[in-house]
């Protein structure tokens, strides 16, 4: 359990020294990225610059099936042949046919856009400004390498006197309440646009309250099943 503590706890360093950084780099960026000047030559297919290529479609995929699901094109061009992903169907995906002439519109090597008859759809390639869900991820990961420190250290100190560090005593509600606050505070804090750094401390401060909830709740019924025994 120590030993998987630490492999989480290298993981949430890497998501808020690596991960994050790079993603809100990479929006930035991307948001700041011009056309490509008109008329010019691209001498190599990795561009800071947005350029906009034709594109034929090959075929398409739509297939909604909840975490199943799976909505791609594939096209073919001078400079690209291959398959885009989307997220969803609408607004374009779902009205190409093989056949169609699109526009691409191409950063760093990425097809991020679809437009056709002037209905543009992001690609998952497309930079986003999300970074909430990652840094929910990165403190998620951070309390799941405290509790299996905690734990696995108990259990390896006191191993007959654990009480309520073991998976019944409050392992299982720590586990739990851990995964719900990371998403329950991570999702609705990208839909709503929540600064990305108030996420981590929600998440904390969730668990935590939670937390001594359930140790208390706990405590007081072990205490009651004590007094009831005697």
């Amino acid at each position: 359990m120590i030993v998987v503590s630490l492999a989480l706890a290298a993981g949430c360093v890497l998501v808020f020294t690596k991960w994050l950084p790079d993603d809100v780099a990479r929006y930035e960026d991307y948001r700041a990225a011009e056309r490509c000047p008109a008329g010019s030559t691209p001498d190599a297919w990795w561009e800071d610059c947005l350029r906009e290529v034709e594109l034929t479609v090959v075929d398409t995929v739509l297939k909604s099936g909840g975490r199943s699901s799976e909505y791609r094109a594939t096209v073919d061009g001078n400079r690209f042949q291959g398959e885009l992903a989307f997220g969803d169907p609408d607004p374009l995906l779902n009205t190409l046919q093989a056949g169609d002439q699109t526009v691409g519109t191409v950063w760093r090597g990425d097809i991020v856009a679809l437009i056709k008859d002037g209905v543009r759809q992001k690609t998952s390639d497309e930079p986003r400004d999300e970074p909430q869900m990652i840094a929910a991820i990165g403190a998620g990961l951070g309390l799941l390498a405290v509790l299996g420190l905690l734990f696995g250290t108990v259990r390896l100190l006191a191993p007959r006197h654990s009480g309520l560090f073991t998976w019944k005593g409050s392992g299982k509600g720590l586990l739990v309440t851990s995964l719900v606050a990371t998403f329950g505070v991570g999702l609705p804090a990208v839909w709503l646009g929540f600064p990305w750094q108030l996420v981590a401390p929600a998440i904390v401060a969730v668990v935590l309250g939670v937390g001594a909830l359930l140790l208390n709740s706990t405590l007081t019924a072990r205490r009651s099943a004590a007094t009831g025994a005697r």
